[in-house]
């Protein structure tokens, strides 16, 4: 069992270890070096300045997290979020990514946000079933937008309106 909660700055270290190989080994992140605890905590401050940054835990730790940000600078875009979610890698599977995304819709709804949009570098069947079983929808894909591990790589764009 587990539950999701705010993010505080104890967890900086969790998640940024539970990030780090995604950023390391897989084209899931456009990031080239894994940002450490320190910078992980400035990021999960920021977050939650204005949107949300969420964990769910269990009796052995942090099993994962999901945050919100700004979409776009410009404030025409000031009621639309973009979103993201990572899960431990041995922790996949369970529902601690359908939890945090659905504990963050509700509260990015409750905020004001009419609509969340997330990217997902394909291939990548676990975030378009999750995407998808939440209720997104399938709005575009980047062709070769970035290049990581010596290879061009697509993000596919989902949406989904809150309200």
């Amino acid at each position: 069992m587990f539950r999701v909660r705010d993010a505080t700055p104890d967890d900086a270290s969790a998640c940024a270890a539970i990030y780090a190989p995604y950023v390391a080994g897989t084209t899931v992140s456009f990031e080239e070096e894994p940002p450490g605890p320190e910078e992980m905590a400035h990021r999960i401050a920021a977050s939650q300045a204005e949107h949300a940054w969420l964990v769910a835990e269990d009796a052995d730790g942090v099993l994962g997290y999901a945050y919100a940000g700004t979409f776009r600078s410009r404030a025409a875009y000031r009621h639309t979020c973009e979103v993201s979610v990572y899960v431990d890698a041995d922790r996949r599977g369970r529902g601690v990514g359908r939890a945090l995304y659905t504990a963050l819709l509700d509260r990015m709804t409750g905020l004001g946000m009419r609509l969340a949009v997330g990217g997902a570098t394909m291939p990548n069947e676990a975030s378009e079933r999750l995407h998808r079983a939440l209720g997104f929808e399938v709005v575009g894909t980047f062709r070769d937008v970035g290049f990581k591990q010596d290879r061009w790589c697509d993000v596919r764009w989902f949406q989904k309106r809150l309200v």
